[in-house]
């Protein structure tokens, strides 16, 4: 299976997609911890994470995935959202917890 398979079948068979440096519990970088708190303070407990500090080839495979070249990198139901910047002005105006509303059975 390529990166890029690898990559979709993540994004596609999980709800919430979180790629971050680090972990939920122990982000390595200011801009997950960010996204992690923004999640949390949303509702998220529970999300699949990647730490791509320990898969090189997710780290550069998921940027060419999304066209994005930052990390954190959020996908809700399949779908790219952003980074630490988008998901905090999505926050800030209410719609990322709508959108994350929407994946709570």
């Amino acid at each position: 299976m390529s990166v890029q398979d690898t990559i979709h079948k993540q994004v596609t068979s999980n709800t919430v997609v979180l790629y971050m440096k680090g972990n939920p519990s122990f982000p390595q970088c200011g801009f997950s911890a960010n996204a992690v708190r923004i999640l949390s303070a949303c509702g998220v407990e529970n999300f699949f994470s990647v730490n791509v500090l320990e898969e090189p080839e997710i780290r550069q495979g998921i940027k060419e995935y999304a066209s994005w070249p930052t990390i954190p990198q959020l996908y809700v139901n399949g779908e790219f959202v952003g980074g630490s910047d988008i998901m905090t002005e999505m926050f800030q105006s209410g719609e990322l917890k709508t959108l994350l509303d929407t994946t709570k059975g």
